[in-house]
């Protein structure tokens, strides 16, 4: 039985009591929050020397931290590193996206590397494999061969997997008839429209959802139903493509959870300011409360080489409308594959936009740490401040790099210290 069907038959798994202690919430709120849907679970069967994490409705802001080998960049022990800052910076899951030359082995050893869950997103590595290891085109993928790298995921113990089942001919021709100014950015999207396009056949992941849904429920393995026709600029965003898919999605998460299997929902990466908090909302309308994981969003098209500030700009203001899941943008977006210091930029970024959406939307305990930073401030005990930072290391090393000796005030003030003079008087 999946988790979903244990929290409908009223009982309370040891994986939901971990999740509830974790949370700092009742765990009859995590069973409950399974069974309307709006919370998952994301432990495969398979994966359970990890802790198993809750995402969803009045749940700490999650963040996941994406890595990979491409075709171009190869090198597993790099990757490595990336999941281990990742998680030091900390990222609550590893997404692996891994293209490149062994992809099995890559994902094993993520898995093996990583103390939080880990998804993927099967397709990449099924369309790289026909001309690999087939020595055919990708145009010439079956669905066998696609739902064979699926179960394959499955069966090595993936927490969840990115699924684009709501790319169909419809919601393509929905964005061929209205226009895009930048088209089809996300991959995976990218790759079924164009197998769609060649083969003149409906998207397999569409056509034969209860074959998906029968793999994941053996392994417990929730669904990230994926964003394939994202905006992928500003101008592109909340067109009919995007919410003709955001629908489909809708529809799809009802089948998953009549067959037990646990949904969550992907959202835009491109939005203006204004538009956000519309597209969670119609989001949470149109899936049912699924929990919604958003990249960014991305909130101007403009900042290469700072669109881990433009993500976590967007990412505070959709997990603030009901947003529960943040997929991290790092400084090198939409410039190259990141690097180990990419990444751990990126987690904190996010984890910024993460926190400050939690206090303003009031999550319990959210407040702590602020207020005991705030004293630690006033009592101008500085190992404290450090030691609460969300990045302690860099914040030692920005004061460490101008205060070479001990002293209560820093270089920006100095005896003029507004805490210090004032605490004279208050």
């Amino acid at each position: 039985m999946t988790q979903l069907e244990y929290a409908r038959q009223g009982r309370i798994t040891e994986a939901m009591e971990k999740c509830a202690s974790a949370e700092n919430v009742p765990a009859e709120a995590v069973r409950q929050g399974l069974a309307e849907g709006t919370t998952v679970i994301t432990q495969n069967v398979k994966h359970r020397n990890i802790p198993p994490l809750a995402i969803g409705k009045g749940l700490r802001t999650k963040v996941n931290a994406n890595v990979g080998t491409s075709g171009d960049h190869n090198n597993i022990e790099e990757e490595l590193e990336k999941v281990h800052a990742a998680i030091e910076a900390g990222a609550d899951t590893i997404m692996d996206l891994s293209t490149g030359q062994g992809i099995d082995e890559t994902r094993k050893a993520v898995m093996k590397a990583s103390t939080v869950p880990v998804g993927t997103v099967p397709i990449y590595q099924a369309a790289v494999e026909m001309p690999r290891k087939k020595n055919r085109p990708m145009v010439e993928m079956t669905a066998d061969d696609l739902f064979e790298v699926i179960e394959r995921h499955g069966q090595d113990g993936v927490d969840f997997i990115t699924v684009h089942c709501g790319v169909t001919q419809n919601s393509v021709g929905r964005i061929k008839k209205e226009g895009r100014l930048i088209g089809v950015v996300s991959r995976g999207g990218a790759i079924l429209v164009e197998w769609m396009d060649y083969n003149k056949k409906e998207n397999p992941l569409f056509e034969e959802y209860d074959r998906l849904l029968e793999i994941a429920k053996a392994y417990d393995m929730t669904l990230s139903l994926g964003d394939g026709l994202r905006p992928g600029c500003l101008a592109d965003a909340t067109d009919r493509g995007q919410i003709q898919e955001l629908i489909l999605l809708g529809e799809l998460t009802e089948r998953a959870w009549a067959k037990g299997v646990q949904v969550m929902i992907e959202g835009p990466g491109h939005v203006p300011l204004d538009q956000i908090e519309a597209n969670v909302l119609l989001q949470k309308r149109l899936c049912h409360g699924a929990p919604f994981y958003v990249l960014g969003p991305l909130v101007t098209d403009i900042a290469p080489g700072y669109d881990h500030i433009t993500g976590a700009i967007g990412g505070a203001i959709a997990a603030r409308a009901g947003a529960d899941f943040l997929c991290y943008v790092t400084p090198s977006e939409h410039l190259r594959l990141p690097s180990v210091e990419d990444v751990r930029e990126g987690v904190i970024a996010s984890r910024i936009a993460g926190h400050a959406a939690d206090i303003a939307r009031g999550l319990k305990g959210s407040m702590e740490m602020d207020c005991r930073m705030a004293r630690a401030r006033k009592s101008l005990d500085w190992k404290e401040q450090i030691r609460l930072s969300i990045d302690p290391l860099r914040a030692q090393k920005l004061r460490e790099s101008s205060m070479p000796r001990e002293s209560d005030v820093c270089t920006m003030c100095g005896e003029l210290c507004a805490i210090k003079k004032s605490s004279k008087v208050l």
